[in-house]
Formats: C-alpha cells, sequence, structure tokens
C-alpha cells in the first residue's frame, strides 16, 4: 500500500457537544493529529472512571476493536448531528438480536430490583477474588486507580441491566482472579520474569480492517506464538508445550464460548472467535485495568475520558508479564499480537517492546464505520437496555477518527521508525491473504517456511467470508451520511491511499 501526505491541517469538529446524563456537558475542543493521543478531547469534562472480551467468559468477546473482514450492505444515510450520549429518556430502537431467556430474566429483574444487592463495590470485589483463588498478593496497588474509576463509570454511566451487571461482576471477579494466579506463578517460579520477548509482530488499525483474520493467518506459522483464546482466559498455570493443543482448558474454553450465542446471537456473524484461535491483546492488558476491553462491551464515558489521557506504559508491562508467563514452558520464535487500540499507544508499547514491528490495516471508512458501529451496538445490546444507533454513531465515529490521527502523528513525529511498520491493505489481504503474508514476512526480514505457508492456504480455505451468516448493516442506520464521512476520514485515505469500494 503507497502512502501519500494529509492534505490539509488535522481535525476540528465545531458544535457537536455530548451530555453524559450526569449533568456534565462536554465540548470538544480542536484536535491535531491525535492530541494527547486520545479519541475523544473534550473541556470540561467530570473524569471518574473500560473492557472486552467478556460480559460472558471473560477475554471472549473482542470489542469495537476486533473483527474478521467485515461484511455487509452499506448505503448513504443522515449526517452528523449533535449528540446526547448517557441516559436518555427514548428506548433503543431496532436493538440487536436478544435471546429471549435473557428478556425474561430483565424483566422479572426490573419487577424485583436488586441492583443494591449486585452493587460494584471495590472492596466486596476484592475480598470474592481473593476467596475464590485463595490468594491475597495483587501485585502492588497500581491497578487501585483504574479499578475504582472503572467501577464509579459502571455506576454511573453503564445503564447495565440485570444480565449486564451480572457479567460484569464475574468479569471482574475473573480478571482478579487471573491476576492473584499470575503474581503467584511468578513467586513459585522467578525465573518466568527473565524471559525475554524478541521482536514480536503487532497487528493493529481501524476495526474491521481484516485485522484479526490477518492476526489468525500469521498464527498458523508453526514456529510463531500468538496468545490463544483459552490461555488468555485461563492462563495459570502457565501452558507446556507438549500438551498445549490437548489442555483440558480448551474443552471448558469452548463451553463456556457457547454462552456467547446466548448472551448475543449476532456475534457470530460480525466476529470470529474460537478456543483454539488468537486473542486480543485488550484481554492482557485488562488484567492492569488501563485497556480499553471495557469500553467494547459497556457505556464507559467518563473511565473511557480518563484512559485516554492516562500513562499506557503500566499496561504494556503487564502485557509482556503475560508473555513471558506464556512463553515460559511454551516459546515460539516470535509472537505475533493484535489490537485496534494499540493506535492511541505506539509510544508506549515502543517502549517496552523497542524491537517491535507493527502491522497496520486500513480499509475504506466508508466501509469500517457501520460495521464497527453495527459491531459494538452487538456487544453492548446484551448488557444495557437503552441503545440510540446515532448516538453510538457518532461516538464510534469519534473514536476512531482520534485513533486514526494519533497513529498518523507518531509516524509523522518518529520518521526513523518508517521501516518498523508495514501497511495493508484490505482488499489486497482479501484478493491473497498468503501473498500479503510472503510481503510481511520480507518486509521484516523474517523466512516464512513451506511448512508455514501450507498451513496458512488451509486455513484461508477453512475460513472465508460469511461462513456463519452475512454481517448487514448500512450506513443510515446509524445516522453516517457518506459524503460527510468520507471527509471526516480524507486525511487517513490520502494519508495512507486507502482505495474507496462500491457503496450502494
Amino acid at each position: 500500500m503507497s502512502r501519500t501526505r494529509s492534505r490539509g491541517g488535522g481535525i476540528w469538529r465545531s458544535g457537536l457537544s455530548i451530555s453524559t446524563g450526569q449533568g456534565v456537558r462536554l465540548t470538544p475542543v480542536k484536535r491535531d493529529f491525535g492530541g494527547a493521543g486520545c479519541d475523544f478531547t473534550f473541556e470540561g469534562e467530570r473524569v471518574a472512571g473500560n473492557t472486552n472480551e467478556s460480559g460472558i467468559p471473560s477475554g471472549t468477546a473482542t470489542g469495537s476493536g476486533g473483527g474478521e473482514p467485515a461484511r455487509g450492505d452499506v448505503r448513504g444515510g443522515r449526517g452528523s448531528r449533535a449528540v446526547s450520549i448517557g441516559k436518555t429518556d427514548r428506548e433503543a430502537t431496532a436493538f440487536p438480536k436478544r435471546h429471549p431467556l435473557l428478556s425474561v430474566v430483565n424483566s422479572l429483574a426490573r419487577m424485583f430490583p436488586c441492583n443494591g444487592l449486585m452493587r460494584l463495590d471495590e472492596e466486596r470485589l476484592l475480598a470474592r477474588a481473593r476467596r475464590v483463588s485463595g490468594l491475597v498478593d495483587f501485585g502492588g496497588d497500581s491497578f487501585r486507580e483504574p479499578f475504582r474509576i472503572l467501577l464509579e463509570s459502571l455506576e454511573a454511566d453503564a445503564q447495565l441491566n440485570f444480565i449486564g451487571r451480572l457479567c460484569v461482576r464475574n468479569d471482574i471477579v475473573r480478571t482478579l482472579r487471573n491476576r492473584l494466579h499470575l503474581v503467584e506463578d511468578v513467586k513459585r517460579h522467578p525465573e518466568i520474569s527473565g524471559e525475554v520477548i524478541r521482536r514480536p509482530l503487532f497487528i493493529t488499525g481501524l476495526p474491521r480492517t481484516g485485522s484479526t483474520f490477518l492476526h489468525a493467518l500469521l498464527a498458523q506459522d508453526p514456529a510463531a506464538r500468538s496468545p490463544q483464546v483459552w490461555e488468555v482466559m485461563h492462563p495459570s498455570p502457565p501452558p507446556e508445550k507438549t500438551a498445549y493443543d490437548t489442555d483440558p482448558r480448551i474443552a471448558r474454553t469452548e463451553k463456556e464460548l457457547r454462552w456467547i450465542d446466548v448472551l448475543m446471537p449476532d456475534f457470530n456473524t460480525v466476529h470470529l472467535i474460537e478456543a483454539t484461535l488468537p486473542q486480543e491483546c485488550i484481554a492482557i492488558t485488562e488484567l492492569s485495568f488501563i485497556s480499553y476491553v471495557f469500553d467494547s462491551m459497556y457505556y464507559v464515558y467518563s473511565y473511557r475520558n480518563w484512559l485516554d489521557r492516562a500513562d499506557k506504559r503500566p499496561a504494556y508491562e503487564w502485557h509482556l508479564k503475560f508473555l513471558q508467563h506464556l512463553q515460559w514452558r511454551c516459546p515460539g520464535t516470535h509472537w505475533v499480537l493484535k489490537a485496534p487500540s494499540h493506535l492511541v499507544s505506539l509510544d508506549a508499547l515502543l517502549q517496552v517492546y523497542p524491537d517491535a514491528g507493527i502491522i497496520m490495516t486500513h480499509r475504506d471508512p466508508l466501509k469500517v464505520m457501520p460495521s464497527c458501529t453495527s459491531f459494538t451496538a452487538v456487544l453492548r445490546g446484551a448488557f444495557t437496555d437503552r441503545l440510540d444507533k446515532a448516538q453510538l454513531g457518532e461516538e464510534v465515529k469519534w473514536r476512531w477518527e482520534g485513533s486514526a490521527a494519533s497513529a498518523i502523528r507518531f509516524r509523522e513525529e518518529h520518521p526513523a521508525l518508517r521501516n518498523r511498520f508495514f501497511d495493508v491493505g484490505y482488499v489486497d489481504l482479501v484478493r491473497d491473504s498468503v501473498a500479503m503474508a510472503r510481503r510481511i514476512y520480507d518486509h521484516f526480514g523474517m523466512q516464512l517456511t513451506p511448512e508455514a505457508e501450507a498451513a496458512m492456504r488451509a486455513f484461508a480455505g477453512r475460513h472465508r467470508m460469511n461462513k456463519h451468516g452475512v454481517h448487514h448493516y448500512t450506513l443510515e442506520e446509524f445516522g453516517f451520511d457518506p459524503d460527510a464521512l468520507a471527509r471526516c476520514f480524507r486525511f487517513y485515505t490520502d494519508y495512507f491511499d486507502v482505495r474507496p469500494e462500491t457503496h450502494r
């Protein structure tokens, strides 16, 4: 993919203000490429208090960041408008498909309110994690501030229904429990901390640009190492190479993933997830509570505002510890990793992994934005009874416009790192994914063996488009006007020479 310079200077929107529903009005201020590296930049917000792969079994869903090659029919619609995000007096329309059992449970819970019993209390959750694990050492208190802010935001912003409250409590306890176990494992085996992570490959880019598919494709190399869903959900004890493909946690995870069909019946049409497929990095940084995983599953605006400004290095330091843990008894030649949220954290990522290679995937934003918004609606729709698609469209647009700008700004400010990046166009990836893998290996000076290429071809043949059905969405259902959206992302499409796709 060739690249041209962006024409025009930064990103600026006027007239948009966001109400959190807590009596606070947020007004955007001007941002150059990425501002401070945030997706949202506001004046006057009240900061309080993000997400995953969970709400279902922790580490399972992936958030608006993820996605196999997206698909669907898109058409133009309404233009941008002022948006009030947070509590509204309107019920959501055109909700994502929901299992009848969930509707019954939520209805009964409304008749017999129990939010007090299900309150997200910091000390009670910590005590619960200690009790179920039998451990007490969380590895220091650095996670306590983001953890507290997250809980405050979940209570103030998320408008959780009963199922949502139950899922997020279970998710948080699971995350805390995993953290306790990983700390204990290092105490028992200090040599884990001596593991060296060499030349990892990180895939990032706007969501719904083929990054999940590319992640899984590159992970087919028998010499590569990628964190699989089962070992991210259940990382302790550290996996062993001799039993890696038969570990009983794989079957356990497969059973847990079946809950996705109950919580989110449309999930399999929009995202590729299996127990033995690679998992996103946000499910790893989740253990630091400095992660964009909760933001993809729940409305946590105050946490997101805090997170955008937070130092991300502690999250990547925890990420490194997690990889050391997985690598100790099950190494590979290199790691293959992925998360769209790396776009806003490239500086922290490269501080912790100074020899990392960065693969950026690109696709026409007029395809990306409605697909990403639809996926976010599927994720959040199980956990709240209020979902406004036009509001969600505005939120998603702002989030990923800022993320793209942040990545461009980083690359402009670090020209010496040019060769550390490789850009992948969605159209080229879909046309011949194995040829793209070969180009990636050549760029980073790696050898694609015949065995690895054969494994990639077999995987690409098994995981074709629309395997689990077609992901249907339109621009108009989320309030997007195609011309306005194209102008909004012109700085991005010009910079990376992103080719437009056909819009009907």
